[in-house]
């Protein structure tokens, strides 16, 4: 009796239950909820697979690995399949970022990026180890000493290209042009970079190259146009500049224009949501303003010549720019590591993305150089010129070169601008702005 009494309550139970999925079924058809149950259902089936998976390597695989290895492992081919600049960063990567950011080290002077899977040249600062060795920007990083460096992530390259002052490096690229890979030997040495250099151009041009974003890039930039109120156009060569920091990149804009978004980020925090806007503190809105890019322009260097040109404030001269428009955070997650996540991306005054797109110059032009032909007089005066230096060497021991050394420091000749087809033509053009303001 007892038994049968059982059976009948276990049996209204099961039926009760039934009843219970039946009705709860025709409830979630309507149930606005039901999309969220139904995610957080399919969030709880992959973190299972995800176990699972760990446990059965940790059981199975040939080599001895604990949990915290593969899930380290797996963090890090997780966060490098999310895109080139996100990455996961145990103690030691985390401590060498450290360094990288706060201290002296050894390096290269040397931006480098992944593009279609490859460990790309950005641009190689100008006046460093890698700049003075003849690396280019687009060269393709094949191998660094002896390790190659297929579906090896930034931050691993870059801290193996790091090392003590004076130490040796050989890498081992594919560049555009060269029937085979090519051999670069640089040594290691600490990286000072000067971010502003001013030339002029004739009488009244004045040339500002940009050669990355750090912390004094605008004030070295007023103080370098102080220097010269003559001048009636500006050239801003922002070519091999790999970027730096955002807020000297929007102040640059902001010395140019009095109006206007900047620049803005978009990302999924509400936090992130940003936008710069111009404002009206000294801006030179009226100097004629060409801007020279090319491919190892990026970052803060597309923001600058993407804004202006969106604000119709300068003409962009060059080669398309790089396309690197995303912020990175890195959050510490305990045990001294660390998580480099991309958390936004860059968006011009026009709404237009720069990342993986870069800035299409107004005028595109390629670089090289510009063949001058010579008449019989300029050639024997310039044998005449050559005969009287080499008079002068005899006398004090000054060598051409040391003369054209000190006259190259803040002018540029014409022998200098015939050489470059991208300044040529933003010479030109700047003249051409400058004839129609001046009309």
């Amino acid at each position: 009796m007892i038994t049968k009494n059982k059976k009948a309550l276990l049996f209204g139970f099961i039926s009760t239950i039934t009843a219970s999925l039946i009705f709860a079924t025709n409830v979630q058809a309507d149930n606005p909820y039901s999309t969220e149950k139904e995610n957080q259902t399919s969030k709880l089936e992959a973190y299972l697979k995800f176990t699972k998976i760990v446990s059965i390597i940790e059981e199975q695989y040939v080599d001895e690995l604990n949990s915290s290895d593969i899930i380290n492992k797996a963090l890090k081919g997780m966060l490098t399949n999310l895109d080139a600049h996100s990455s996961f960063m145990d103690a030691k990567e985390s401590k060498e970022l450290q360094v990288q950011t706060n201290g002296e080290f050894g390096g290269l002077g040397i931006s480098v990026g992944m593009r279609d899977g490859a460990l790309t040249v950005i641009a190689p600062i100008e006046g460093t180890p890698a700049d003075d060795a003849g690396m280019k920007s687009q060269d393709i990083i094949l191998k660094i000493d002896e390790k190659a460096t297929i579906g090896m992530t930034i931050d691993k390259a870059v801290s193996l290209m790091r090392g003590k002052p004076g130490t040796p490096i050989k890498l081992t690229v594919i560049r555009k042009g060269e029937p085979k890979p090519v051999i670069v030997d640089i040594i290691r040495d600490i990286i000072e970079i000067q971010s502003v250099y001013a030339k002029t151009i004739g009488d009244n041009i004045l040339y500002l190259r940009i050669t990355s974003f750090d912390q004094k890039v605008v004030s070295s930039l007023r103080k370098s146009i102080a220097k010269y109120p003559n001048r009636k156009g500006l050239i801003i060569d922002l070519r091999n500049n790999p970027g730096g920091l955002l807020n000297q990149a929007i102040g640059v804009v902001d010395m140019f224009v009095d109006k206007g978004t900047i620049v803005s980020q978009k990302g999924k925090m509400a936090n992130e949501n940003l936008t710069y806007n111009a404002t009206t503190n000294n801006s030179d809105t009226q100097t004629p303003l060409v801007l020279l890019v090319n491919g190892g322009s990026a970052s803060a260097s597309e923001i600058v010549s993407g804004a202006l040109q969106d604000l119709k404030r300068g003409v962009i001269v060059g080669e398309k720019t790089f396309g690197k428009g995303s912020v990175q955070v890195v959050m510490p997650v305990g045990n001294n590591e660390s998580l480099r996540l991309t958390i936004a991306r860059y968006y011009l005054p026009s709404g237009r993305t720069i990342q993986a797109v870069g800035v299409t110059p107004d005028i595109e032009v390629a670089f090289g150089e510009i063949k001058k032909a010579d008449d019989v007089i300029s050639i024997k005066e310039r044998d005449l010129q050559m005969h009287l230096e080499s008079e002068l060497q005899k006398v004090d021991g000054t060598k051409k070169e040391d003369v054209d050394k000190k006259e190259n420091k803040k002018v540029i000749t014409e022998e200098q601008i015939y050489k470059d087809t991208q300044l040529k033509s933003a010479i030109d053009i700047l003249k051409a702005l400058m004839i129609s303001q001046k009309k």
